[in-house]
């Protein structure tokens, strides 16, 4: 099965070229040792200095196989555009979690573009919206409900929920001050912080499945037809931009779905409102003559 690009998912395949890479041993390349070094050729200590990476931290992704080894030149080795770009994927996936085993399988899928994959896991992992947090204080988060309406359990639910994150001394990281502000809508209403969770934590389960409606789309269309044809590298540009085309139509889609769901799903309940009222019949206290002249 071809791997599979999810919200923040890269999965490694395993397959036969993969298997040969790894057995490969890598030697370094070497080269005229007369010839000068080219303007993209960089020392180990530069490379350091560029990728913020230790210089022993390189030597050991290199014998581990993550990174090719420098052209040798004379005695010393140099290092190219590549090599930066390869190590600044690896920095990625280990921020994301990703052990040395599973970034190795990934680098070996990557081959010689690793710039590209690069690219391609940031505009996967840039934010839908411009959306900026705001730091506020528990207070300032509960005023809306009154006090003791907020309690610590409440308080640890939103968390749980992915709303905020505490930062210390009592303040805390709203990530959508827009949630937050439906929600102090919805106290306005007089509706209870309770049930308003409720109804956030249905509406991020039932997102999550649209979501995934549409990630489902861009593996199978766009994303499988370009791994098995072994991801050309003058390929990338068109996934890369189906991609970021694909963004901004998820976000309209679901509103413009929504806003039909809404209106059904309005009229639906009035009409069994009505319906309810019908059945019931007048009030039986009532003289069916009374409203007359």
């Amino acid at each position: 099965m071809a791997p599979r690009i999810g919200t923040l998912a890269l999965q490694p395949c395993r397959d036969s070229l993969q298997a040969l890479r790894s057995s490969q041993v890598s030697v370094p390349k070497t080269t005229d040792p007369e010839a000068p070094a080219t303007p993209t050729e960089i020392t180990i200590d530069d490379l350091a200095a560029r990728t913020g990476m230790t210089v022993r931290n390189i030597r050991a992704h290199q014998s581990r196989g993550l990174l090719e080894p420098p052209t040798v030149v004379g005695r010393i080795g140099y290092y190219d555009e590549q090599h930066v770009e390869r190590i600044a994927l690896i920095r990625e996936l280990q921020e994301e979690g990703f052990n040395l085993e599973a970034i190795k399988r990934i680098v070996d899928m990557v081959g010689d573009s690793p710039g590209d994959m690069l690219s391609f896991t940031r505009t996967v992992r840039a934010p839908y919206e411009d959306e900026q947090p705001e730091v506020l204080t528990a207070e300032e988060i509960a005023r809306p409900w009154g006090d003791g309406a907020l309690d610590a359990e409440l308080m640890a639910r939103v968390e749980e929920l992915g709303l905020m994150r505490p930062l210390g001394g009592d303040r805390y990281e709203v990530l959508s001050p827009r949630l937050l502000a439906a929600g102090v809508e919805l106290a306005g209403l007089g509706i209870p912080a309770s049930a308003s969770l409720d109804a956030l934590e249905t509406l991020q389960a039932r997102s999550m499945a649209v979501a995934e409606v549409f990630v489902s789309v861009f593996n199978e269309q766009v994303w499988e037809p370009f791994d098995r044809a072994g991801r050309p590298r003058e390929d990338w540009p068109r996934v890369q931009e189906a991609l970021a085309r694909m963004r901004p139509l998820v976000s309209e889609a679901f509103v413009s779905a929504f806003q039909f769901a809404m209106e059904e799903v309005s009229e639906r309940a009035i009409s069994e409102v009505i319906r309810r009222e019908l059945e019931s019949g007048p009030d039986p206290g009532q003289n069916p003559g009374s409203s007359a002249g």
